[in-house]
């Protein structure tokens, strides 16, 4: 259901507190087994005050992932605007999503299972950051690797963030330094660049013949 949201004042601080726990009771119950009302208690807002903030269950969602790609994206430009050489600004977009993903299983999770299924609205400015997101990777991957296209790189990027992504589907027991290093060479094996992993050293282009 969704409702028209109060043009009354609305307190920002209320708003953060609607977010952590929605974020909060999503990660342990599901999105969908979640109420707007649960929220709200969970929040400390009694009756329809969440609907102040949020007209619907769908525009919480949104605004979770939202902040979970907006975190991504700023630090994926800092890096960018870095102006760092090719190698290293691929191994830094790397290390960022690694340690994004082990720091925010539950983000990471709920953004991969219930992303796609936002209404076209409500996630037109997510997937519009998606895309900035991706963009950043992909023409980093063809400054090292020129003799692919762009739908080439695309791909190649989605399997690298998916092969470091799937750090958030189960406990690997692994300490943190190994789990790192492991997830970085898969992703860098996915991006088809060839060299040690960011701990051990540089990166290099891998070859685009055959």
């Amino acid at each position: 259901m969704t409702r028209q949201v109060s043009s009354r004042v609305r307190d920002p601080e209320r708003r953060d507190k609607i977010l952590i726990a929605a974020a909060e009771l999503i990660a342990a119950r599901g999105y969908h087994a979640v109420t707007m009302a649960e929220i709200g208690q969970e929040a400390g807002i009694v009756g329809s005050g969440v609907y102040r903030h949020f007209a619907s269950k769908a525009q919480v969602l949104s605004a979770l992932l939202d902040r979970t790609m907006t975190a991504l994206l700023a630090d994926v430009e800092r890096i960018v605007e870095a102006g760092h050489e090719p190698a290293a600004t691929m191994r830094m977009l790397v290390r960022s999503q690694v340690d994004f993903s082990i720091e925010n299983k539950d983000m990471v999770r709920l953004y991969r299972r219930e992303g796609p299924t936002l209404p076209v609205e409500e996630g037109r400015g997510l997937r519009r950051a998606q895309r900035r997101y991706n963009e950043e990777w992909i023409t980093t991957l063809c400054e090292l690797r020129p003799g692919l296209n762009d739908a080439e790189a695309a791909a190649l990027v989605q399997a690298a963030i998916a092969a470091i992504q799937s750090v958030v589907t189960y406990d690997s027991g692994l300490q943190r330094t190994e789990l790192v290093s492991i997830l970085t060479d898969a992703a860098l094996s996915c991006l088809g660049v060839t060299g040690p992993s960011w701990s051990r050293g540089a990166v290099g282009p891998a070859s685009d013949s055959g």
